[in-house]
């Protein structure tokens, strides 16, 4: 994932100023912890990143933390995950890259808002280079010019970028035709029964052949059968997730993995 984490550092302003945003936004008055959920790499059997999962407290979905969130408190849940994910990890001493979700039109500025995570990473010793951020459409892209301007300015940082669920989000595309982001994750929605579905086939076929072209990276989420897993081996899909392999570890990691049929 590229060892950029020096000039990561050394791109960076200090770190006590702010952004309007950072500054008007309430504090949470909720708490949250996470999950780890690995993605494996098919093609050597290892793990390749690690997707930390909001959580509750006592193991509540993700939906109940996400119904918390406000337009008020978007900006400090977005900033908390990002801490949290990044403690955790050291913590647990994740090798594998840490992929961290994030809410769009939670960043005001990327080059402020990205402050605080490099601030706690360095802080927990995590090596910047394996951070993915993943775009996550809970909610509408208000702004895909903004969207545009933060995955740029974390490319050029040496971050990696993906857009989660894709095919199932208020994007398509047009979206990748207009940002580029390093990774695709193809929506559970498109996975489920592929084994037995043309028309699921034939989609992701597109879905992968367009990845190739702009140099994208597919991944394959909420695989949880061995005929579905083969089927997109077939395709040649080399990083997949899913409860076929693994469910979300509540504030654990798993990394001894089921790679054969079972």
């Amino acid at each position: 994932m590229g060892g950029q984490g020096n000039s990561i550092v050394a791109d960076q302003e200090p770190l006590a100023a702010g952004c309007s945003g950072c500054l008007s936004t309430p504090e949470l008055n909720f708490d949250f912890t996470m999950a780890f959920q690995p993605i494996v790499n098919l093609s050597n059997g290892t793990i390749f990143a690690q997707e930390a999962l909001v959580r509750g407290l006592n193991q509540e979905s993700a939906a109940s933390i996400l119904g918390q969130v406000t337009d008020e408190s978007r900006y400090r849940f977005d900033q908390a995950c990002r801490v949290k994910a990044i403690q955790l990890a050291a913590e647990l001493d994740i090798q594998s890259i840490l992929s961290i979700n994030f809410l769009p039109n939670a960043v005001y500025q990327p080059e402020l808002c990205i402050r605080t995570t490099i601030e706690t990473a360095q802080k927990c010793n995590f090596p910047l280079h394996q951070i993915l951020f993943e775009l996550t459409e809970v909610e509408k892209v208000r702004d895909y010019a903004h969207v545009r301007d933060i995955i740029e300015h974390y490319q050029k940082l040496g971050f990696k970028t993906a857009l989660d669920d894709f095919g199932a989000g208020y994007s398509g595309l047009n979206f990748l035709a207009d940002f580029q982001p390093d990774f695709i994750k193809l929506d559970m929605a498109l996975i489920r029964n592929i084994d037995h579905d043309k028309g699921r086939q034939a989609i992701v076929k597109g879905i992968i052949q367009v990845c190739r072209d702009l140099a994208i990276e597919p991944i394959a989420e909420g695989i949880e059968t061995e005929a579905e897993l083969a089927v997109l081996k077939q395709m040649d899909i080399q990083l997949c997730q899913g409860y076929y392999f693994a469910k979300p570890s509540f504030r654990s990691i798993i990394t001894d993995l089921p790679l054969a049929p079972h």
